[in-house]
């Protein structure tokens, strides 16, 4: 018996080189599979599996890409890879005809065909289409990753989604979880009477949230522009104009670092109501994602970065004093004095930013981010922030050093902020110059001043309640996702040198 020898693997370079011996040889033939426009499919791979008694012995034709190939006399199988899923294609030499089954033989894996057969099942029990006509479609000139190791490095398949999709069908979900969510969050705003609009991404001035920039240039106005930051300045100006309930899902733009869970460009909702507050803006807060863990996963607990996470209606709601309180032991409802606020943040190790003026409510945020986010584990809402952080909210009638914000925590990550609206064009004049001076002292990241801003609340806005939430790391809860790379298509990357 003749000893078997190992064929050595080729090189990269020799199989793209043979791929594109075989498109010319195609070519010579008169059948370049590129001058293919169209196969009309009527069935798919999870369709035929979901239903097989109706499929059964019927013909059918599917399309989609080649992912393996198993035999090589006079029957050979395929998995062949569509939108839906995969499906075994049985290919056999008296169903195609000799010179067509030779040809079948020297597709790749990576081509696209299509398929025209019956549906029937193995031996194995294996649903599968046996092959009549099998029609190129696409010839693939690069190889696919090793069956075997796939594509696992993170960096590659962030750089080349387009293959990590082929070979790692299970990404696909998380898309498909994000394009569900912004679905449900659409309906759910529709039904309440919200209306959807579109405001500006380059803007004369940076505004509605604090953040560093993105700044371009056009050339026609001579000017610099800047990236949106935020969508909540132009979506005021809307509620000023009478649109009483508004929202718009969008890309943002923000020059920060990245990390598991910031990239610079990444999609927001923000919505404003009028003669609402921000107890209003909880309820649907909490209402976006306990109908859509319900109604859509089936489900209020999932798993997140190694947490059970219960997003059982009725999340608590806590002031920031309460749980800088609770988590820190710091009672600042006991302490009136600035000094006396810093010395006490200072005492359990929590010191204020350099471009931070040394007050009550600087301390108390200090405290609160320093040490307390890393507590929130469970749905929580944090209410009630120091006027000095929040410089477009109403304040407490109850006590002015605070104002009606909130923002909300899942496993110790903001997902979400929101106010009663600042609609005093006086006060709100106040609050960007003090931004305008922490600016000049040095920090970057803080509001700039908008006239026209300030000349539509001059106007009169009604009492509002407005929020923003990133859907980026609402689709990562609901995915289970440790990083935003792994809920965002194309990923901001580095480029290789």
């Amino acid at each position: 018996m003749a000893k078997f020898v190992p064929q050595p693997e080729l090189s990269l370079n020799d199989q793209m080189q043979i791929r594109r011996e075989k498109l010319a040889d195609l070519r010579a033939e008169g059948r370049d599979p590129f001058i293919q426009t169209k196969f009309d499919f009527n069935a798919d791979s999870a369709a035929i599996k979901a239903d097989y008694e109706s499929y059964e012995g019927k013909s059918v034709r599917v399309a989609g890409r080649l992912m393996s190939k198993r035999g090589q006399g006079k029957v050979m199988f395929c998995d062949m890879q569509d939108a839906t899923g995969r499906i075994q294609l049985f290919v056999k030499i008296d169903e195609l005809g000799e010179e067509e089954y030779a040809r079948f033989k020297k597709y790749d894996i990576g081509d696209i065909v299509g398929v025209e057969g019956e549906v029937f099942k193995t031996k194995t029990e294996e649903i599968s289409v046996r092959a009549k006509n099998v029609t190129l479609l696409s010839k693939s000139l690069l190889p696919l990753p090793n069956k075997f190791h796939g594509l696992t490095d993170k960096e590659a398949r962030f750089r080349q989604r387009y293959v990590d999709l082929m070979v790692n069908p299970e990404v696909k979900k998380n898309f498909v979880i994000r394009s569900k969510f912004i679905k449900h969050l659409r309906n759910y705003l529709d039904n309440m009477g919200y209306i959807e609009v579109e405001t500006p991404v380059l803007n004369t001035i940076a505004g509605g949230a604090a953040a560093r920039p993105f700044i371009t240039h056009h050339n026609t106005l001579d000017i610099d522009m800047y990236m949106r930051i935020a969508t909540e300045l132009p979506l005021k100006r809307l509620i000023v104009g009478g649109m009483d309930r508004v929202y718009e899902i969008g890309r943002i733009f923000r020059n920060e670092g990245m990390d598991p869970k910031h990239n610079p460009e990444f999609t927001t909702v923000e919505l404003y109501q009028a003669y609402a507050d921000f107890h209003d803006m909880m309820d649907i807060a909490e209402g976006v994602y306990t109908t859509f863990a319900k109604e859509v996963l089936g489900t209020y607990e999932v798993e997140w970065m190694g947490e059970k996470i219960d997003l059982t209606p009725g999340w608590p709601r806590l002031t920031m004093v309460e749980a800088v309180k609770k988590y820190v032991g710091v009672d600042f409802d006991a302490i009136t004095d600035d000094a006396e606020a810093v010395a006490a943040a200072k005492a359990v190790g929590v010191e204020l930013a350099d471009a931070a003026e040394k007050t009550w409510g600087n301390a108390l945020y200090a405290c609160f981010d320093q040490k307390v986010e890393e507590h929130l584990v469970q749905p929580t809402f944090i209410t009630m922030y120091p006027v000095e952080v929040s410089p477009l909210t109403k304040k407490s009638p109850a006590d002015p050093r605070l104002t009606e914000r909130f923002e909300f925590f899942i496993n110790r990550s903001e997902m979400g902020n929101a106010y009663s609206e600042l609609n005093d064009p006086i006060d709100q004049r106040e609050r960007f110059m003090k931004q305008v001076e922490q600016r000049e002292r040095g920090d970057d990241e803080t509001e700039m001043l908008d006239e026209d801003f300030l000349n539509a609340l001059e106007y009169g806005m009604p009492p509002t309640g407005g929020m923003g939430m990133g859907i980026d790391r609402a689709v990562m809860l609901f995915t289970g996702a440790d990083s935003i790379r792994e809920v965002i298509l194309f990923p901001t990357m580095k480029p290789l040198d």
